[in-house]
């Protein structure tokens, strides 16, 4: 008699997650667009274009989610958040999920509720310095005014870092990108910390980048991801197996140029898997069959949107390093389509 109480109390509390967690999906076809929380502004990851588009690494997952869920890449309202407003405007559902250079932590995860669905950069964290000051390490900065954005990991980091070298710094708190550029280039302090893929994506829009240095120094472990709200694991499957089909795209060899003839049918059965020629996974997420081919075609593979947005030959000028696919000596990794 207890088991099958135990049993039916079970069934009860699943049907319930699987209520919860299918709103935000039926949420978003009822409203017709994917919220999306982005940065207020870092060139290469998320910024509106000079026709207000926003464009970038982090917007393209947003655009993916977008194209798997509702058939349309552009169906996209993105909203700017801040270190300090990007938790609170998920947990309130002012956005459905977050796609903005933010690190995968403990506490972010368990005590803010949060679901991190995986990583699509592995940073960390870095200083740039003007040239003129003549400084080549990092362990040089002793005295140094800091300019460093309120809310974030680099905080604590920056702390450790300056205490574990017996160093002292004068913090700069700003808010935003744009304030610390704009701090920076004024003087208001001697160093920029932050992960190292924001100062390069920063420095692409200084007049004269080559003024200033990113110090070789990397002082921590920055996995940055797009993340949703805790309950919502229907929904967190989506985003996370959207993220999973750009980064097995590449490894399998899709692209943007051949994923319709590839869609047709092959001879490899996780491409089919996929782009949906066989099996059922579309409907185990609750979509249709063409759901990842349809996130594939919104900007390409992972490896065509990191060389198109940050990679080497774009003014940020990354290059791949630890995010190169696992074959090539790099840590970027799907789990399998099966």
């Amino acid at each position: 008699m207890k088991k099958s109480v135990f049993l039916g109390a079970l069934t009860v509390a699943g049907l319930a997650a699987s209520g919860a967690a299918a709103a935000t999906l039926d949420d978003i076809k009822a409203r017709g667009t994917l919220n999306c929380g982005v940065t207020t502004g870092l060139v290469g990851f998320a910024a509106p274009d000079a026709n207000g588009v926003w464009e970038g690494f982090d917007v393209a997952v947003c655009r993916a989610v977008a194209a798997a869920v509702l058939g349309d890449a552009t169906a996209v309202e993105f909203v700017p958040t801040t270190g300090k407003t990007r938790f609170t405007a998920l947990a309130s559902g002012e956005v459905d999920m977050l796609a903005r250079n933010t690190t995968w932590t403990l506490t972010r995860d368990v005590d803010l509720k949060n679901e991190f669905v995986g990583i699509n950069y592995y940073d960390g964290q870095g200083f740039m310095i003007p040239k003129s000051l003549g400084v080549t390490s990092a362990k040089e900065l002793n005295g140094a005014t800091v300019c460093i954005q309120t809310g974030t990991t680099t905080e604590l980091n920056l702390a450790d870092f300056f205490r574990a070298n017996d160093m002292e710094y004068e913090p700069v708190p700003i808010e935003t990108n744009a304030e610390a550029q704009q701090q920076y280039l004024a003087g208001a302090c001697d160093v920029y910390t932050t992960d190292s893929s924001g100062l390069a994506a920063t420095r692409a829009t200084f007049e004269t980048p080559s003024d200033h240095v990113i110090l070789p120094e990397i002082v921590s472990k920055e996995p940055l991801g797009p993340l949703v709200r805790h309950g919502d694991q229907e929904w967190g499957d989506i985003v996370r197996w959207t993220l999973n089909a750009l980064i097995a795209a590449e490894e399998l060899g899709i692209t943007s140029a051949n994923i319709e003839e590839l869609a047709k049918g092959t001879d490899r059965p996780e491409v089919n898997r996929i782009l949906g020629s066989e099996g059922t996974m579309g409907e185990m997420l609750g979509l249709d069959s063409e759901w990842a081919k349809r996130a594939i075609m919104a900007g390409g593979n992972y490896g065509e949107l990191f060389a198109k947005h940050i990679g080497e030959e774009t003014p940020v000028g990354l290059a791949r390093g630890l995010n190169a696919q696992w074959k090539d000596g790099g840590l970027m990794y799907a789990p399998p389509f099966r």
